[in-house]
């Protein structure tokens, strides 16, 4: 009999790489004419190449959005120059901006408690090659997920979580996080409350799965409140963390159909694969420097 292979032994199967000789300038600033044209005289100044610009607009608040994706690989100048150019036009306009290069890549943690369908989604996705990012490390607060990490790879931590020794574990959880120069944290479905100071050291860049379509059933047990008051659909939401739990920005949301014949565990079934899908696409749109937050918001780029 032939030994089926293990996932690690599987090569993955990877798309192109984002070219590492691109970045992205995200913006934001009070509505006013002329920004698209001072951005794009001081890229082209510099000798960067657009390859595509997005562009909003909120008419009710009078601010201004725009992404913009440029080639690196001629500039006629440093980083140091262009950022300062940057930066002069950004004072002048009264913008908000953040430069972000494709190299080299951010590095993820993915937090995880009992649950593991989005670590396994999220794990598989990687190394398919759709999340453009390195993930060297996986958090837990139990023991139990271990061999989907050593499946893949992956060095897996433990933190035991009780009431007396959160604020603890949470400051060795921070230095780990730092010694591996982690950019983005995903929360998959790690059944834990962060602290405010954990999560304003990360501010956002935490995103968090939750089972509901938010604002509804916030909180613990969502299936079971949708289930007592007969939903036709349930949810799942990623956003943000903040300190108010389950009121961060958010990020993507997508919903399924259910009936009067749903009991509780089908209600979870059919929200798992809701809960995969809107996880990856918030995480691989925060990794394409895709989302721009203002106030409880976000500007979301396709």
């Amino acid at each position: 009999m032939i030994p089926h292979p293990r996932i690690g032994d599987i090569p993955p199967v990877s798309e192109p790489a984002p070219d590492p000789a691109t970045a992205t300038l995200l913006v934001s600033c009070p509505d006013q004419r002329g920004i698209v044209a001072a951005l794009a005289q001081v890229l082209y100044g510099h000798g960067a190449n657009i390859l595509d610009a997005d562009q909003h607009t909120d008419a009710e608040a009078g601010i201004f959005f725009q992404r913009i994706r440029f080639d690196t690989g001629e500039l006629r100048t440093d980083r140091t120059t262009l950022e300062a150019a940057i930066g002069e036009v950004a004072d002048r306009m009264r913008m908000s901006w953040r430069l972000a290069y494709a190299a080299p890549r951010k590095r993820v943690a993915i937090f995880v408690s009992l649950t593991d369908h989005c670590l396994w989604d999220l794990l598989l996705r990687h190394r398919a090659g759709e999340l453009a990012c390195d993930v060297p490390l996986i958090v837990s607060n139990h023991e139990r997920l271990a061999p989907v990490a050593a499946q893949f790879g992956v060095p897996y931590r433990v933190f035991p979580i009780q009431k007396d020794s959160k604020r603890e574990q949470e400051e060795r959880e921070i230095a780990l996080l730092e010694s591996e120069s982690i950019d983005l944290v995903v929360l998959a479905r790690y059944m834990q409350i962060l602290s405010g100071e954990f999560i304003e050291r990360f501010q956002h860049r935490i995103i968090n799965i939750h089972h509901s379509f938010l604002p509804a059933f916030s909180g613990g047990r969502p299936y079971q409140k949708a289930h007592e008051r007969g939903v036709k659909l349930i949810g799942a939401t990623a956003h943000y963390a903040t300190k108010d739990l389950d009121e961060g920005p958010i990020i993507e949301q997508d919903v399924i159909r259910t009936t009067h014949r749903d009991s509780i565990t089908e209600l979870v079934r059919k929200g798992a694969d809701v809960e995969r899908n809107v996880l990856s696409r918030a995480v691989r749109w925060h990794l394409d420097d895709r989302v721009l937050v203002y106030g409880n918001k976000t500007v979301v780029f396709s």
